[in-house]
């Protein structure tokens, strides 16, 4: 994520990269050299924060160092892109966000999806369905090599049901726009590489009190199938709109990043029956004509954070839905662990 968004500042004419720190000499150099050279390379955040003096700071690191990296960037006065999850914890997101609305800072929080045509599309459609509605989304990814080796990094520090769990009941808040009020979560711990009461696999269950209830499922690791390792489907009274990603469901797609935005066709079925109990109408295939790859959604996610300097937009609405996310999903973790559902 962190190359996407440089490749982005780097490419819009309004930003000027004053530094690049990552944890690695080797993969800032490559970055650098990608970038055309020339960049402040540095090893340490704070240390960079300190002699740059940036206007605005990107964090796309585990979500370990989060709060730190991000409170420590809103006093001193800088705008702030965060990637998803906003943190570890709740009480930490809520900490980034009380920061950012005491120093008068702009905070973006990495929500992709928000950002796709298609995936808008399939919000909106979805308010064409009555309620409740049925929300049915998975992202289970099968990985090896070093893909895998970035997977466990991951789950040292959180767990891929809270980490892209936060985009989809981003997704079923959206298409509910109802309040969250139960969650359940299932979990399995699928391998001996992690420690101990880390999980590789988590599924959970929200209720709204719209009556409307959605699950989400992720998993990631060499022990995943790749059958079905992309849902993306709401159901409601009057049908149901279906992503149908047929480029995506090709060998070793869950582990592309490509893959996981790419939606290719909206598919709307219509539930009424006639006399006869026929379906009146057949079903209807979307396509925006737009799809952009991840490097482009990346592009316009940072559009959409200049924008929100440029013209002080407010953002309390987008702040307050990311902790909201946040709760849900850990609140999903706190589920299997209690072995209870979780009142919200």
């Amino acid at each position: 994520m962190g190359r996407s968004h440089a490749l982005a500042y780097h490419n819009i004419p309004e930003f000027d990269i004053v530094g690049i720190c990552t944890r690695s000499e080797s993969s800032r150099q490559k970055l650098n050299d990608e970038l055309g050279g020339g960049y402040a390379l540095y090893g340490d955040y704070f240390q960079a924060l300190k002699e740059t003096k940036p206007d605005a700071v990107s964090i796309s690191t585990y979500p370990d160092t989060h709060g730190p990296y991000a409170i420590a960037a809103l006093e001193a006065g800088c705008d702030v892109f965060i990637e998803k999850p906003l943190a570890e914890t709740v009480e930490e997101a809520e900490k980034i966000v009380a920061a950012a609305k005491a120093n008068n800072r702009k905070l973006v929080i990495g929500y992709i999806l928000r950002h796709h045509p298609s995936w808008q599309k399939f919000i909106e459609m979805s308010h064409q369905l009555g309620k409740p509605l049925v929300m049915r989304m998975n992202l289970n990814q099968q990985s090896s090599g070093s893909e895998w080796e970035t997977h466990k990094n991951l789950m040292s520090s959180i767990s891929p049901i809270v980490d892209c769990g936060v985009h989809y009941v981003d997704v079923m808040c959206q298409m509910t726009r109802s309040k969250p009020v139960r969650v359940s979560g299932l979990g399995a711990r699928l391998t001996d590489e992690l420690p101990e009461g880390k999980l590789n696999y988590g599924h959970l269950q929200v209720t709204f009190a719209d009556g409307s209830v959605g699950w989400y499922e992720a998993g990631w690791g060499p022990m995943m199938s790749e059958t079905a390792f992309f849902v993306k489907d709401v159901v409601g009274p009057k049908g149901c709109v279906t992503i149908e990603a047929k480029e995506a469901a090709g060998e070793g797609a869950s582990a592309d990043v490509d893959a996981h935005t790419k939606t290719n066709t909206l598919r709307r079925h219509y539930s009424e029956l006639d006399a006869n109990g026929d379906f009146v109408k057949k079903d209807a295939w979307t396509e925006t004509g737009d799809e952009p790859d991840h490097d482009e959604l990346c592009h316009r996610e940072q559009a959409f954070f200049l924008n929100a300097i440029q013209h002080d937009e407010d953002l309390t609405d987008h702040m307050d839905d990311a902790i909201n996310s946040m709760k849900i999903v850990v609140a999903a973790d706190q589920s299997f662990r209690s072995g209870e559902t979780v009142v919200l």
